[in-house]
């Protein structure tokens, strides 16, 4: 890199920087970042720390604007993680339709300042060169707050929609067992029951600060894990023998590494292909769609795999994460296991995936556990009904960007909302960098003109989407 080249960033980032500072907010947009401030400013970690500080803090905010008693609801199974929902009354009447339910989740991950940048607190909101930082502020205190500040502004604007809204702002979705949209689900299902859902998972992305691309999730992968143990009578290790745990395992696992799972399109990821290939590079966008028309094209299969966020929606995947094995330094070793961690992909069944694993291993002697029965949801609609709305607000804020249906390698709350049979979608509107992605990591921030384009974005999302009756 050129020494001119660090020089013109700066510059053009303090620039940014300056021209945010000096624009004067609308008083929406002040009171969204009041929110927002208030928000990540509450530690609530899922291991450790809690929701209900600021579960109870949005609730006063509801009650404070005029918000009926009956229609703010705080509670969970533990004292100290609580879920917040509200609900917007629209119209009514006989023929109401459905409401339209806002999730959003207030819990987050752990993380300690002495991980952080010197100058940087993960529990304090700081505002600097057009970004703010702290814990959450990318997942997921951006949506919560923004959900928050628009409900209270269409209670001052006396908007009355066709359906209700829901607003639920959870606990556990990072982790947990017990709690949170699984909680509401089976104790409070009439709260949340709602024609579909507006949630996190998918993105817009910037390419040179600018708008590029704007991700609807409409699916997602499910998580199983799979043990495999290799077993040995053991020895002393002064009397080395050939057949030996630790060897025995380590060579199916290298057996293993070199294995892929195939191909496997649904309709989100079959439309997320197509869609992709038309503002990707041309020897990106042929092998796309070369892949598309013949799965097992396998010079096609290996140049999109090469790029590691389009393997990991491409097909189920599986990766060693935690390996042990020994019992004693001086001991041959009579067990040696590690933990394979799979996220699978919508029409894969986990007893296929564990078949597929033992095969891979290409030794009968390694154990590997059952595959369980984790749950399964199949992918949400991509019909007009949802792309339309999502569409037509995209162009009005971000200009002729294509929108493209998602799956997430990773997992969010929409999953358990797709079992009960409400279609879930994660937009947002909110832009970021896909090479800068800091959720869950040191320094997390969010671009401030992308917090409040997100904001606009999801106030006209959210009017269009509770006065269209032909949603599903």
């Amino acid at each position: 890199m050129s020494i001119r080249a660090p020089f013109a960033i700066a510059t053009a980032t303090l620039a940014f920087a300056g021209h945010l500072a000096a624009q004067q907010l609308t008083p929406q947009q002040q009171f969204a970042k009041e929110v927002y401030k208030e928000l990540l400013e509450y530690n609530t970690v899922n291991i450790g720390g809690g929701t209900t500080i600021a579960a109870n803090a949005m609730a006063k905010r509801f009650r404070d604007a005029g918000f009926a008693e009956q229609d703010v609801f705080v509670g969970g199974v533990q004292p100290n993680k609580h879920n917040l929902v509200v609900r917007y009354r629209g119209k009514g009447g006989a023929n109401a339709p459905k409401p339209v339910l806002l999730l959003a989740h207030l819990d987050v991950v752990e993380a300690l300042k002495a991980d952080w940048s010197p100058d940087l607190d993960p529990f304090k909101f700081t505002e600097r060169d057009g970004y703010f930082y702290a814990r959450g502020s990318q997942d997921d205190k951006a949506m919560a707050a923004i959900f928050v500040a628009n409900l209270i502004q269409f209670r001052k604007e006396n908007y009355q929609p066709d359906r209700d809204i829901v607003l639920a702002l959870t606990a556990d979705e990072e982790g947990g067992c017990c709690n949170g949209v699984r909680w509401l689900i089976q104790n409070h299902r009439q709260m949340i029951d709602a024609a579909f859902a507006i949630n996190e998972g998918g993105r817009g992305s910037l390419r040179d600060d600018k708008p590029f691309l704007n991700g609807i999730q409409a699916a997602e992968k499910t998580v199983s894990n799979f043990k495999v143990v290799a077993k040995n009578k053991g020895g002393h290790s002064s009397v080395p023998r050939p057949d030996n745990a630790i060897y025995d395992l380590a060579a199916g696992i290298a057996r293993f590494s070199k294995f892929a799972f195939p191909v496997n399109f649904n309709p989100v990821t079959r439309v997320f292909f197509e869609r992709t290939a038309a503002i990707e590079t041309p020897e990106m966008a042929r092998a796309m769609r070369a892949l598309l028309q013949n799965p097992q094209d396998a010079a096609a299969n290996a140049i999109v795999s090469r790029d590691v966020r389009y393997n990991s929606i491409l097909r189920t995947n599986c990766v060693a994460t935690q390996l042990t094995g020994g019992h004693a330094s001086n001991a041959l070793p009579q067990t040696a296991e590690v933990n394979i961690n799979c996220r699978v992909a919508p029409g894969d069944a986990p007893a296929d995936v564990r078949a597929a694993i033992i095969k891979a291993l290409g030794d009968s002697t390694l154990e590997v556990s059952a595959a369980g029965n984790p749950s399964r949801a199949e992918p949400s609609s991509i019909g007009p009904e949802i792309m339309a709305p999502v569409e037509q607000v995209t162009r009005e804020l971000f200009g002729g960007i294509p929108v493209i249906p998602e799956m997430s390698a990773g997992a969010t709350d929409s999953r358990m909302l797709r079992e009960i049979g409400i279609p879930s979608y994660g937009v947002s509107g909110l832009m970021t960098d896909p090479n800068d992605n800091r959720a869950h990591g040191k320094d997390e921030r969010m671009r401030i003109k992308s917090f409040f384009d997100g904001q606009e974005f999801l106030l006209r999302l959210t009017k269009l989407l509770a006065t269209t009756r032909t949603v599903p």
